[in-house]
């Protein structure tokens, strides 16, 4: 079995299967990927606003838009690294020196948080297409230990959908060790009858532990190999990754565990708690890495020579209500959303949209949790999708 070293060794600074080539990604102009170059210099501008003035929405971030193979956008503002740490009694971010800052680049990697949902219910459909896991498969013939959502019929469906009735999560950071996170997992029952929507990060982890045991290889080597080797996507991996923006000043009461100023390891605590690999977290990348990934899915699930899903798999990603995708959003998407743009938010501040009406994409990177979190505010987001949206000729 591959090793963990082995799969994050080409990421960080540090084959799928052969159809026709698919065109790879280019940086050109507006005009080129037919879109409006005034309406998109408007996108280009509200990049630099996300890290503008006194308390700004984001330390630092990261912006890229395009359509078909055409980059567009690719914007980066802020630092990636400004705290020092976070003073509760003033409320605001005690500031590096400005020769110790790190400035936010196109090519910095960003805690992708919850967008690591995406590359887990990737990994389940590429299962489904090969014929070693069924969409209506109840987990309880993988994972019989899990005992409680196995004796109320949890599917594989219901994992991918939040429709599971498990609750969004679980005190895992707060148990001894791993084992008896573990334990508390597989003992965790569904809240409410399935089949009703509830977001929740322990979908995705009973999907990471059916994943492994189908296959005996762990989740950062199936994504290693299934998605991001095969796509060219070097600077995609699980923790940790030095060279990363900063996050939090994790500290109790605002946090869930006491950790001091976060950079390079996964900010989510039961991401943490569970050693960085987790089926809802603990991803980084560059917006650079998830444009090729938003490509590879608007091509039909090929990228150059590779290919990672065939074109009706895809298809199934994006059928409603979605797996692990959220589809028309406008809450984050703005208006790119309406005509069936799937796309996922991230808790530290990112997100990724795709739109396969108009062959859209965009990227948004940021450390929103720099120094400490805060409500989530997707206004920003909107924002840039509307702004895309309007620029498309």
């Amino acid at each position: 079995m591959p090793s963990l070293e082995h799969a994050r060794e080409h990421a960080c600074g540090v084959g799928g299967r052969r159809e026709l080539s698919a065109p790879r990604l280019r940086a050109d102009t507006p005009e080129r990927a037919g879109l409006d170059p005034v309406k998109l210099g408007r996108l280009a501008a509200a990049a630099y606003d996300l890290t503008a003035g006194a308390r700004p929405w984001a330390a630092g971030a990261v912006v890229l838009a395009g359509r078909g193979p055409v980059i567009a956008v690719a914007e980066a503002s802020g630092w990636a690294v400004r705290y020092a740490s976070y003073d509760p009694e003033t409320d605001t971010g005690v500031e590096l020196p400005a020769a110790a800052r790190v400035p936010a680049t196109v090519d910095t990697p960003f805690d992708l948080a919850s967008l690591t949902k995406l590359f887990t219910s990737v990994a389940a459909v590429q299962q489904i297409e090969r014929g070693t896991l069924g969409m209506d498969a109840r987990i309880g013939d993988w994972l019989p230990e899990f005992r409680a959502a196995a004796a109320h019929g949890v599917t594989v469906r219901q994992l991918l959908t939040h429709t599971s009735g498990l609750r969004p999560g679980l005190p895992l950071y707060d148990c001894p060790d791993d084992r008896a996170a573990l334990a508390l997992l597989r003992a965790e029952a569904p809240v409410s009858a399935p089949g009703a929507y509830r977001y929740s990060d322990l979908n995705m982890l009973l999907l990471q532990h059916v994943l492994e045991r189908i296959t005996g290889r762990t989740l950062d080597v199936l994504v290693h190999e299934g998605i991001t080797r095969p796509l060219g996507m070097t600077a995609t991996a699980f923790g940790p990754c030095p060279g990363a923006a900063a996050t939090e000043d994790q500290r109790r009461p605002w946090a869930k565990a006491h950790r001091g100023m976060l950079r390079g390891v996964v900010h989510d605590e039961n991401a943490w708690a569970l050693g960085g690999v987790a089926g809802h977290a603990g991803l980084f990348s560059t917006a650079r890495d998830l444009a090729v990934f938003c490509r590879a899915l608007l091509a039909g699930g090929s990228y150059g020579p590779a290919r990672i899903l065939g074109p009706d798999f895809v298809d199934l990603l994006f059928t409603p209500p979605g797996l692990g995708f959220v589809l028309d959003r406008p809450a984050f998407m703005g208006e790119l959303a309406g005509r069936g743009a799937a796309g996922h938010t991230g808790f530290t501040g990112t997100s990724l949209v795709l739109d396969a009406a108009t062959d859209t994409f965009l990227v948004l990177l940021a450390n929103t949790v720099h120094p400490r979190r805060r409500p989530p505010d997707d206004r920003p987001r909107a924002t840039l999708g509307t702004l895309l949206s309007r620029a498309v000729i």
